[in-house]
């Protein structure tokens, strides 16, 4: 049975995008970009809500050509554009990537169909959507990328008035400050 997973780059005060939207604070340097890379393949398919979609999906058309990208990039794009990929939607009217659906309303009984029949494990991006699927008791699993920036304000990377327990499996600190937590949510 696969594992459902909430990758996310986070601020120190816990927000995943300033009030604008920006998330160029977190652009990863080679170090977390590399992680990032390795973390990704285990992945076989990823639920996006649309705005993660739509920044995500740049890797669709990314350059695989050498001297365009890092080698670490070029595998990120090949892995991103290999798995399956769900976005959860009421107004994207079409996808612009290979592999991938539109789902129009979220199943919490067809992800837990997904989870069981999955043989890789699976990823879930966006705060509303990350916000039900948490609601529903789906998430096995966190990975924070804890920056070192205060934004003071933005999107939430946790909802608000949930409560969860988790179980720190493991930690790493990068050169530039970052530091990945991963846990385990106790059910």
């Amino acid at each position: 049975m696969a594992k459902l997973i909430y990758p996310i780059n986070v601020s120190l005060d816990g927000y995943m995008e300033d009030e604008r939207g920006n998330i160029e604070w977190s652009i990863s340097d080679d170090e977390v970009f590399a992680f990032w890379t390795d973390f990704q393949r285990a992945i076989g398919t990823y639920l996006y809500g649309r705005r993660m979609y739509e920044s995500m999906v740049y890797w669709e058309t990314a350059s695989a050509k050498k001297g365009d990208h890092p080698e670490v990039m070029r595998e990120f794009a090949q892995i991103w554009r290999a798995a399956e990929k769900i976005v959860y939607s009421r107004t994207l009217q079409a996808v612009s990537s290979a592999r991938t659906r539109i789902e129009r309303e979220f199943d919490p009984d067809a992800i837990r169909r997904l989870k069981e029949s999955s043989e890789a494990d699976i990823t879930i991006g966006g705060p509303e959507l990350v916000g039900q699927a948490m609601s529903a008791g789906l998430i096995d699993e966190c990975h924070l990328l804890v920056n070192p920036i205060v934004l003071g304000g933005g999107k939430r990377a946790l909802p608000d008035n949930l409560r969860m327990r988790l179980e720190l499996l493991g930690e790493r600190r990068f050169r530039r400050g970052v530091v990945h937590l991963h846990y385990r949510v106790i059910v």
